[in-house]
């Protein structure tokens, strides 16, 4: 059981907007793709979500854009789970250069857990709790992805 994911890329040519750095709709998409990713890790596919009658949807984003990235960039974005309550779970996310010091974006998402085919929200399933541990504090995932730095 892995407590932060971390999902290595580089920034393709296509990310990047008319200011010559990424575009914010790409820190949205790379949000999901870590969340989904750090998911299917433990176990957690599409098709075992649909079998237990548990997906998630977002209720909210938000995003702190502390500096620019470019195209050819080799980033991390560190994903764990801060939360679990009822029929929610809030995720967080740190997105740093591969190699340096410091933050490009911190960010965290509120997913809500609906019955798909009711639409509506669900208890979040235990074995699902059962399968990541917690990380509440931005210091705690930031000590386990840069020993020393806080």
């Amino acid at each position: 059981m892995r407590s932060v994911y971390t999902h290595a890329f580089t920034v393709p040519e296509s990310a990047i907007d008319v200011n010559d750095h990424v575009s914010n709709i790409e820190y949205v998409r790379w949000m999901q793709d870590a969340a989904t990713a750090h998911t299917a890790s433990e176990g957690w596919t599409l098709e075992r979500y649909r079998e237990r009658r548990a997906v998630w949807v977002v209720r909210t984003h938000f995003i702190e854009y502390l500096r620019p990235a470019f195209a050819g960039d080799r980033l991390e974005l560190h994903t764990w789970i801060a939360s679990v309550k009822d029929f929610q779970s809030r995720r967080k996310y740190l997105l740093t250069r591969e190699g340096e010091p410091g933050l490009i974006a911190k960010a965290e998402t509120l997913w809500i857990c609906i019955d798909p085919l009711s639409g509506r929200p669900r208890r979040v399933p235990e074995d699902f709790i059962n399968a990541f541990d917690l990380v509440p504090e931005d210091a705690d995932a930031l000590r386990m992805i840069q020993p020393g730095s806080v």
